[in-house]
């Protein structure tokens, strides 16, 4: 897991510690949501609304995964040609919804690995 671009050695472990049954989420969503790492729906009417994000439990989870992805943007910035989903991000958001928007986005990769087993390829993830 530590070879996740943003997840260092001390996420991997913790991660790998604080979920030890990875297949009790029913999606990498779920396994996000349980992190605090998606926005909070206010719909009403067919009209979808996303409010902050919900902060549940697992506040030094988030933390390391918001931590490791500022750090991944803050790469980004200073070699703009790699043009990828991070950087795309980054020109359409502000700088800490991008930072989230990615913390997310690597639970759900780290999720998958622990899930399913296997090894982080970059192909196909950009």
């Amino acid at each position: 897991m530590a070879s996740i671009p943003g997840i260092g050695a001390i996420s991997a472990t913790a991660l790998a510690a604080l979920v030890p049954n990875p297949q009790g989420f029913a999606s990498a969503r779920h396994f996000a949501a349980s992190l605090g790492l998606t926005p909070k729906p206010h719909s009403s009417g067919g009209r979808e609304r996303l409010d902050r994000i919900s902060q549940q439990r697992h506040s030094m989870l988030r933390r390391l995964l918001v931590l490791g992805a500022t750090n991944r943007l803050r790469y980004a910035r200073r070699s703009p040609d790699a043009a990828d989903w991070a950087t795309r991000r980054l020109a359409r958001r502000p700088f800490k919804v991008a930072a989230v928007a990615l913390a997310n986005k690597m639970a759900r990769i780290a999720w998958a690995l622990l899930a399913r087993g296997g090894t982080y390829t970059t192909a196909g993830t950009a």
